[in-house]
């Protein structure tokens, strides 16, 4: 059973925005990364940076045999992450990244509205159910204590 709270959604003009991330300070000023640097900006392996970009996530540029990762790129890794984060999948988040980059299809907009209302709808479930078990266990160590 759904929520009433999350019934209905009317689409807006501004359901594109919702993947919107804000660029970090050094991002907004044109900064331009090598692979080795975007890892360790975000944490991340530069093998994780090239699976990203296989899967068409990412589109650093090149300078000879080097990637070469721009503000977009690292904007579209904060989204990879936010996404991860949230429990979005690779395609999932590659639809984010399409509504972050250019006016997507009506459908995409349609799907990633949904497919939120669904990540919210599971992790309100996993809240209650952490919040019984954390209950439970309370009341366990209580009786441990008596």
């Amino acid at each position: 059973m759904k929520p009433t709270h999350l019934a209905a959604v009317p689409p807006t003009q501004s359901d594109a925005t919702w993947s919107r991330v804000e660029p970090s300070a050094s991002a907004a000023g044109g900064e331009v990364l090598t692979i080795s640097q975007m890892a360790d900006k975000f944490g991340l392996t530069p093998r994780a940076l090239r699976f990203y970009e296989s899967k068409g996530l990412l589109s650093p540029g090149r300078e000879g045999r080097g990637r070469v990762y721009t503000h977009t790129d690292q904007r579209h890794v904060q989204l990879i992450l936010k996404g991860r984060k949230l429990g979005f999948t690779i395609a999932e988040i590659g639809h984010m990244i399409a509504v972050d980059t250019a006016q997507p299809a009506p459908q995409t907009l349609k799907m990633t509205r949904e497919k939120c209302l669904e990540q919210i709808e599971h992790l309100e479930k996993q809240l209650r159910e952490t919040t019984e078990a954390l209950a439970e266990l309370r009341r366990m160590h209580m009786a441990l204590s008596q």
